[in-house]
């Protein structure tokens, strides 16, 4: 087994200070290339790749290991041409000694960019990374800031709002004083961060992009929406009428059901106006209409229907709002006295009247997607129909894709019964080879 061990040097340190050409092949070579590039520059990190390079060949030569040591650099013009050198010289080294695996020694991110190279042409097992023991933390440091200053979301992310800070806050502080200034900017920034984090640019692109869909479809939901949108402002306005013309109750809970009893019908009418848009546009759609659209006007009915029961009891025991009372009436021979309704038999009128509206909604949408699932297999039997009959007809000729017309038959002329008809083989030959001949000599020619 073959370890090729080989030491990259991306920006070709080694020859600009000693002026060799890479590769660099040997256990000797190395060791005195590691003396030349000392001599040249003490300094230089290159000195710990090399002597890294020879720790790591000599431990595998210890394993019995056979190992092949060497230093690749790359070229001095520009990044492209440097890359193309070192694979060049990569393929090199796997042509004349055919490694079965190699360890990459490298010592800076610069170097670390060549690793694929290698690995797109020998196996790499390791890739050991030298780092100056004195500049460890320079290094690491370095290396995440490159990293971080290469991506251009976190620079706009990051760095703009840092800028807009050390700009804005001296102006605030000048006008308004510093901890009205750093208040401020504390401020802007914590809203900042809840946007980011709760992703609310995403969002906003996303209903943007669906409204201005919306737009130039012509749906007739985006007039509803905006219907429903009015109906709710209307609904909010309501609720805090009615908050506002209570006589300072104590707690949150009445002002709470006061606000729901007052804006819950404004705000189901706002969301069935914006589900009959919505119900529209399926309808009008050349799809089938999905249950769920069907089923929504009935829910949100429901919904309502079961918070104002809940909201009305709540009142109706503090003495909010008056008791339920139903007049007195008279039809015919049927006639009725004046009688009021309890808060409890209040609430369980709505919630009845909550579930059986929901029951009817389910019932219509398993009705319509029954229907709509019937005429589907009436649509695949009658296309099974269909397809029976081509079956049938297939076996009938065509015109179109035979080739034409069916030939007139020969006349057969029956041989005299006296005669003898001899078979000549190689007619017979001629008449298998050729089809269309049909036994008779003049169709041949």
């Amino acid at each position: 087994m073959t370890t090729l061990v080989v030491c990259l040097d991306r920006t070709d340190d080694v020859g600009r200070k000693t002026g060799l050409r890479s590769p660099v092949v040997g256990w000797e070579a190395v060791r005195a290339l590691v003396t030349d590039v000392g001599l040249a520059d003490p300094e230089d990190s290159g000195v710990n790749s090399l002597l890294e390079t020879l720790r790591v060949a000599q431990n595998l030569r210890d394993e019995n290991e056979e190992v092949v040591v060497a230093v690749v650099s790359g070229d001095r013009e520009s990044m492209v041409s440097a890359d193309r050198a070192v694979a060049k010289q990569i393929d090199e080294l796997a042509a004349t000694y055919d490694p079965d695996s190699a360890v990459v020694v490298i010592d800076s991110a610069e170097d670390e960019r060549l690793v694929p190279i290698v690995e797109s042409r020998v196996q790499v097992d390791s890739v050991d990374r030298v780092v100056v023991r004195q500049a460890r933390d320079i290094e690491s440091t370095y290396y995440l800031l490159k990293q971080f200053l290469a991506d251009e979301e976190l620079r706009q992310t990051v760095l703009v709002p840092i800028g807009l800070t050390f700009l804005v806050f001296p102006m605030l502080a000048t006008f308004l004083g510093p901890a009205q200034g750093a208040a401020a900017i504390t401020t802007v920034i914590g809203i900042f961060l809840l946007y980011k984090g709760f992703n609310i640019d995403d969002w906003i692109a996303r209903v943007a992009h669906q409204v201005r869909e919306s737009l130039y479809s012509g749906q007739v939901s985006v007039v509803t929406y905006v219907v429903a949108g009015g109906l709710t402002l209307v609904g909010l306005f309501a609720g805090v009428l009615g908050v506002s013309s209570l006589d300072d109750p104590p707690g949150v809970v009445i002002p709470a059901m006061q606000f729901a009893f007052d804006a819950v019908p404004w705000l189901a009418m706002a969301a069935l106006t914006a589900s009959a848009g919505r119900l529209l546009d399926e309808a009008i759609g050349d799809e089938p209409i999905r249950s769920s659209f069907l089923n929504l006007p009935f829910i949100v009915v429901a919904v309502s229907l079961v918070v104002r029961g809940f909201s009305a009891y709540f009142l109706e025991q503090q003495g909010v709002i008056e008791p339920f009372a139903v007049p007195a009436y008279e039809f015919g021979a049927v006639s009725n006295e004046s009688f009021a309704v309890t808060a409890g038999e209040r609430l369980a009128l709505f919630v009845v009247a909550a579930i059986v509206v929901s029951l009817v909604g389910a019932r219509v949408a398993s009705y319509f997607s029954g229907t709509r699932n019937e005429d589907e297999a009436e649509l695949a039997d009658g296309s099974g129909t269909g397809a029976s009959n081509q079956g049938s007809n297939a076996n009938i000729p065509s015109e179109l894709t035979d080739g034409g017309p069916a030939r007139e038959p020969h006349p057969t002329v029956d041989p005299e019964p006296d005669t003898e008809s001899t078979v000549d083989p190689e007619s017979t030959a001629e008449q298998a080879a050729d089809p269309e001949s049909d036994g008779d000599p003049d169709s041949r020619e």
